[in-house]
C-alpha cells in the first residue's frame, strides 16, 4: 500500500490560518507560529467584543432617554417605573430613538407617565 504524504493538507491548514491572519503588524502576518497565536487571540477578542457590543449599546440608550427625561424634569428610574405602571411596553431602543428624533412625542409620553 502506497504512503500518503500529509504535505497538501498541511499547506492548505497553513494557508488558512495566513490568510486569517492578514493584515496583522510584523511576523504575525507572516510566520505560521505567531499567525496561529495571533488569530486564535483575535477569536477570542471578537467573541468578546460581540457580547460588549450588547452592553454597550444598551448603556447609549439608557443615556439617551436619562438625557430626554431630564430635559422634562423626571428621572430615568421614575420614567421607567412610570411606563410600567402605565402598560406602556416600549423597549430601550425605540424610547431613545423617540428622545432623539421626536421631543415632542417623547414629552407626551412623560406626561402619560406622570398622570400615571
Amino acid at each position: 500500500m502506497a504512503r500518503i504524504k500529509g504535505a497538501m493538507m498541511t499547506r492548505k491548514r497553513r494557508k488558512k490560518v495566513l490568510k486569517l491572519a492578514k493584515g496583522y503588524y510584523g511576523a504575525k502576518s507572516k510566520h505560521f507560529k505567531m499567525a496561529k497565536q495571533q488569530v486564535m487571540k483575535s477569536g477570542n477578542y471578537a467573541y468578546i467584543g460581540r457580547k460588549q457590543k450588547k452592553r454597550d449599546f444598551r448603556r447609549l440608550w439608557i443615556t439617551r432617554i436619562s438625557a430626554g427625561c431630564k430635559v422634562n424634569g423626571i428621572n430615568y428610574s421614575t420614567f421607567m417605573n412610570g411606563l410600567k405602571k402605565a402598560g406602556i411596553t416600549l423597549n430601550r431602543k425605540v424610547l431613545s430613538e423617540i428622545a432623539i428624533s421626536d421631543p415632542a412625542a417623547f414629552t407626551a409620553l412623560v406626561e402619560q407617565v406622570k398622570n400615571a
